[in-house]
């Protein structure tokens, strides 16, 4: 199965396409919020070093968010156009899963709190454990907008009284906390029991968008028809949120 991957809820854009087996091509620029612009020779770009027609595709994985509100609806609108076009389905995953996937593909043993920055001294965050099964992650914590500090306290609340008694539960579990709001917060973050991940797990990564695609794909996932994916913002997009925080209010809310 040959998929296209396609991120940009970054600052970072890029493109990948892959089989699961090792062949394929990746390719990631600075979109310096010129995502629309950037995007689209990207993956052109991407199909070319790998050899590979549009015709031979057979599904487009994109990042669903949360992420910067531009750069996720060039996204979204970019992997839904082609797949329309190309009568194909689509692989939706959201970027909290993306990085932690990157994180257990790269050996980690423990469990891994993804963090991504949402500016505005919030973060989108959520907790995760490797699952069972092939591309199966668990989720311990719901996806979430909040402070950086409330990570810590997620973190603390999380337990596990299923497993054997000889395993340890997530509670006990060292965790690596990855992405770019990982690392911005990581004198908040840092404790003896979370670590922070380094710059190779800080970027959200087209290869492992692609890695997880073809995984939850070869373990059964259905593909979702493109007018079927939404993107995942946890939050109204900054021009919203500047106008009502300009609006005069009615004398009875203030």
């Amino acid at each position: 199965m040959i998929v296209l991957g396609i991120e940009s809820v970054t600052d970072v854009v890029g493109a990948a396409i892959g089989d699961g087996e090792g062949s394929g091509a990746a390719l990631c620029v600075s979109g310096r919020r010129r995502h629309a612009e950037t995007l689209a020779p990207a993956i052109s770009r991407v199909l070319e070093i790998a050899g590979i027609g549009l015709d031979r595709l057979d599904a487009v994985a994109v990042d669903l968010g949360p992420g910067l509100f531009t750069g996720l609806r060039v996204g979204v609108a970019t992997a839904k156009g082609l797949a329309q076009g190309l009568g194909i389905g689509v692989f939706g995953a959201t970027s909290l899963e993306i990085l932690a996937w990157a994180a257990f593909a790269a050996g980690w043993p423990g469990t891994v709190a993804s963090v991504v920055d949402g500016r505005r001294s919030e973060v989108f965050a959520a907790h995760y454990a490797r699952g069972e099964r092939p591309g199966e992650l668990v989720a311990l914590t719901a996806p979430r907008r909040c402070r950086p500090e409330r990570v810590l306290a997620d973190l603390a609340l999380v337990t596990d009284e299923t497993g054997p008694a000889d395993v340890a539960g997530p509670a006990e579990q060292p965790v690596l906390a990855c992405g770019d709001g990982a690392l911005r917060y990581r004198d908040l973050l840092e404790t003896e029991r979370v670590s922070v991940a380094g710059q190779a797990l800080a970027a959200l990564d087209p290869v492992a968008l692609v890695s997880l695609s073809v995984a939850r794909l070869d373990a059964g996932a259905a593909l979702s028809d493109a007018t079927d994916v939404l993107p995942v913002y946890l939050r109204d997009a900054d021009v919203r949120i500047n106008w009502v925080q300009r609006a005069p209010q009615p004398a009875g809310d203030r």
